[in-house]
C-alpha cells in the first residue's frame, strides 16, 4: 500500500512539473509574440473646430456732409509771358548759336543765326553794280542823251536792282534770331551746324518773374468749366495749393482742344499759354520752376449739409434705388430712396432717409 501511495504521488508531482513547464513556455510565447508587433502610437489629440461665424455686413451712419463735383486735369507752371523763337528762312544751317538753356538775356540781344554767305556774296556784288548804275545815271543825266523813254527805262532798271538788293538785305536780317523781351532761355533746341526748316521752335525764352499754373482739359470738360472757377492744385514738393479759373483756352489756337488741331495734324503744335486753361493761385510758392508738372482738380459744384451715404450702401435694381435700414430692434427693411449726385466716395440722398439711421453695405 505505501508503495502505491509512493508512485501516486511521484505521479502527481510528474503531472505538476509538466504543467509548469507548459506555463513557463507559454508566457515566453505570448512575450516574443508582443515584442515582435509594432509599437502603438500615442492616440494624437484633434484640436476642437469652432463652427465657422457668419460674417456680418458693415453698418454705416447716415450723415451730413459737403458734395463736391470735380473735373480733373493735368498740366505744368508756365510764365505768363513766354515766346516760341524761330527762324522764317527755310532749308539753311546753323552758323552759330550765342546762348544755352538757363541764360539771362536782354531785349534785342543775339541768339542764333543761319549760315547765309550765300547771299551776303550775292549782296556784295548787286551793291557794286547798283553804285556803278548811279554813276552812270548821273553822267546821262548831265549830257542829255537819252531820250525820255529811255530814261525812264533806265530808272526802272535802276529801281528794280535797287529792290533786289533791299530783298537781300531783308533775307540776312532774317538770319539773326533775337530776344524780344529780356528774360531767362527756357530752352534751346538747336546747335551750330543743325539744318533748320522755318517756323520750327529754336529757342524758348520767358520771363519767370511771373509764373501761371497751365492745364489741359479734354474737351468735354472744357465745356463743364468757366471763369472764376475754384481750382485745387497738387505741386510736386509744395502740397495742395488753391487759386481760380483765369483764362479758358483759346479756341482758335492751335492744339486748344486737339494736339493737331489747327495744322492739319502737321506735327506738335507751337507751345503758347493759349493752348491752354490759366490758374492764379492765391499764392506761388518762392521755388517754384517753370516746367514743374502739376494735378488739379476743379470745383464745378459744391453742396454743403446734404444727406450722404456710401456707394457700397446703394442698391439698385432696374430704376429702383433704395437702402437696407436697421430700426431699433435690429431688423433690417427696405426703403426706397432718391439721390442726387455722386462721387466716389458718397452718394447724396435727396429723399428717404433722415441724418442718424443706419443702413446696411453689401
Amino acid at each position: 500500500m505505501y508503495l502505491k501511495w509512493w508512485t501516486v504521488e511521484l505521479n502527481k508531482a510528474k503531472t505538476t512539473k509538466v504543467i509548469l513547464i507548459c506555463l513557463l513556455s507559454l508566457s515566453l510565447v505570448v512575450s516574443a509574440g508582443c515584442s515582435l508587433l509594432p509599437k502603438e502610437n500615442d492616440e494624437e489629440a484633434i484640436p476642437v473646430i469652432a463652427p465657422p461665424k457668419i460674417s456680418k455686413k458693415p453698418e454705416y451712419a447716415v450723415k451730413t456732409d459737403t458734395m463736391e463735383t470735380l473735373v480733373r486735369g493735368s498740366g505744368k507752371i508756365m510764365a505768363t509771358k513766354e515766346e516760341e523763337l524761330f527762324f522764317t528762312l527755310d532749308g539753311k544751317r546753323i552758323k552759330e548759336v550765342f546762348v544755352k538753356p538757363g541764360d539771362t538775356v536782354e531785349e534785342g540781344q543775339l541768339l542764333a543765326e543761319l549760315d547765309v554767305s550765300d547771299i551776303e556774296s550775292t549782296l556784295k556784288g548787286l551793291v557794286l553794280d547798283n553804285r556803278l548804275e548811279e554813276l552812270s545815271m548821273k553822267t546821262t543825266l548831265r549830257d542829255g542823251s537819252l531820250t525820255p523813254e529811255q530814261m525812264e527805262l533806265k530808272k526802272l532798271e535802276f529801281e528794280k536792282k535797287r529792290q533786289t538788293i533791299a530783298d537781300n538785305q531783308e533775307i540776312i536780317a532774317k538770319a539773326r534770331l533775337v530776344a524780344p523781351f529780356s528774360g531767362t532761355l527756357a530752352a534751346v533746341y538747336v546747335q551750330k551746324g543743325d539744318a533748320v526748316k522755318a517756323y520750327d521752335a529754336v529757342a524758348i525764352v520767358a520771363d519767370l518773374g511771373k509764373l501761371t499754373v497751365a492745364l489741359s482739359l479734354t474737351p468735354d470738360d472744357l465745356k463743364k468749366v468757366a471763369v472764376g472757377m475754384e481750382v485745387r492744385v497738387d505741386l510736386n514738393g509744395e502740397g495742395q495749393l488753391t487759386g481760380k479759373i483765369a483764362q479758358l483756352p483759346d479756341p482758335k489756337a492751335e492744339g486748344s482742344d486737339d494736339p493737331n488741331n489747327g495744322n492739319g495734324g502737321q506735327g506738335p503744335v507751337k507751345e503758347s499759354l493759349s493752348n491752354y486753361l490759366l490758374v492764379n493761385l492765391e499764392k506761388m510758392p518762392e521755388n517754384t520752376i517753370r516746367g514743374n508738372y502739376l494735378s488739379a482738380a476743379i470745383i464745378i459744384n459744391r453742396k454743403t449739409n446734404v444727406i450722404v451715404i456710401p456707394p457700397s450702401t446703394l442698391r439698385t435694381v432696374g430704376a429702383r434705388n433704395y437702402v437696407q435700414v436697421i430700426d431699433s430692434k435690429g431688423t433690417k427693411k427696405e426703403v426706397d430712396v432718391e439721390i442726387g449726385q455722386m462721387t466716389s466716395t458718397s452718394v447724396e440722398i435727396i429723399k428717404g432717409l433722415t441724418v442718424g439711421q443706419k443702413v446696411v453695405g453689401r
